[in-house]
């Protein structure tokens, strides 16, 4: 908003870096199977640059946790007046309750917020303009008397992605892990980035027509839902509260994952140690440090985004042979349940065959392909 008519540049610049990104992100996940964001970055980077990724998603998820934690107190307390400490206590206690269920059902309750909430800012930002009018001139005038975070517009749409691109990146390669076909990862990382566009796109309109009245909100979109509706502000503070868990959660268990490998009892203990941290980093206050913590962890961000850039365009050929190979696995295993097809000991060497020529472990990826064509089955 700082940047006036030349906001609109950097939304839609966001809008594009999601979408290509989004793609990127989840489709090496799921090309390497990965299970942290370690198990990519070092297969498409130099072990120096690895290193120097790696400990800084280590750190910056950190940081952005309890940013996160801090944000979770700081929206019950503008909408409830509850004390910040109190609502990053409930968040940060949820957390470590939640790494406790099972993880694909955490994965599908997390995600039923976010329609939501795309549901609401659409909503908020047609309430905004529809039968409404404003005086743009003296909103372009207030809006650029607020402090701007860089120089110029397409600068600042680089630099907040390449923080966006650090608080997701982990959680977005284990998601694209957890997916077989790699057609599924490209389209779902795609549409995911065009959604957070259109989020944002909805978000910038609502808050600019508004800017007047919640320049100084720490939570500037609840203020204008506080105006439309009470009933309607207790409900967007909840499925606010509940994003904001859904990132915090999000970052927490990808970094337990990272430095536990795949021992369990560690990652809990590890888990539980990161967020008694974080909830007590988290007393510095919402507004402070996002201020502060935001644009440095941007600029570290371009690095990574960088390096995912590169490997993209240097293994396209090879993700969209593996992306064939695991079709013709996946065709090939469905014909044990089909009645119409008989499964020869032909099929039999060929599935063999097309593991063995895997980017992956020729055990695994026969068991992860077995895995995703017995459910598909089972929920037919």
């Amino acid at each position: 908003m700082s940047f006036g008519k030349q906001g609109i540049i950097g939304v839609i610049l966001l809008a594009v870096l999601n979408i290509v990104f989004g793609k990127i992100i989840v489709t090496l996940g799921c090309y390497y199977d990965s299970d942290s964001h370690q198990d990519v970055l070092e297969q498409v980077a130099h072990p120096i640059i690895t290193k120097i990724i790696d400990y800084t998603l280590i750190v910056s998820g950190f940081i952005i946790f309890f940013v996160m934690i801090a944000g979770a107190g700081a929206n019950l307390h503008q909408q409830f007046d509850f004390p910040n400490w109190l609502g990053a206590l409930v968040c940060a206690l949820l957390v470590i309750i939640v790494s406790f269920m099972d993880f694909d059902k955490i994965t599908s309750v997390l995600g039923i917020f976010t329609p939501i909430i795309i549901v609401m800012i659409v909503a908020i930002t047609a309430y905004t303009y529809i039968g409404h009018s404003y005086d743009w001139n003296n909103i372009y005038r207030v809006a650029g008397e607020l402090p701007a975070p860089m120089p110029k517009v397409i600068f600042s749409a680089i630099n907040y992605y390449s923080l966006c691109a650090v608080t997701g990146v982990s959680m977005a390669f284990v998601l694209g892990g957890s997916v077989v076909r790699i057609g599924v990862a490209e389209k779902g990382g795609a549409i995911g980035g065009a959604l957070i566009g259109v989020i944002v796109l909805c978000a910038y309109g609502a808050l600019l027509a508004n800017v007047e009245s919640i320049s100084n909100a720490e939570i500037p979109m609840l203020a204008i839902v506080a105006s439309i509706n009470p009933v309607f502000a207790h409900i967007y503070t909840f499925t606010i509260f509940a994003l904001i868990f859904n990132t915090a959660f999000s970052l927490s268990y990808a970094l337990a994952k990272r430095l536990s490998g795949n021992d369990n009892k560690k990652l809990h203990i590890i888990l539980i140690t990161v967020v008694v941290a974080g909830y007590l980093c988290s007393f510095a206050g919402f507004k402070k440090l996002v201020s502060l913590m935001y644009p440095v962890l941007g600029y570290i961000g371009i690095l990574l985004l960088g390096v995912l850039l590169v490997a993209w365009i240097r293994e396209k050929q090879n993700i969209m042979k593996e992306k064939m190979l695991r079709r013709k696995m996946i065709a090939v295993e469905k014909k044990k349940y089909d009645e119409d097809q008989e499964y020869t000991l032909k099929d039999k060497k060929l599935f063999k065959k097309l593991a063995e020529e895997s980017v992956l472990d020729a055990s695994d990826i026969k068991q992860e392909v077995k895995d995703v064509v017995k459910e598909e089955q089972d929920n037919n």
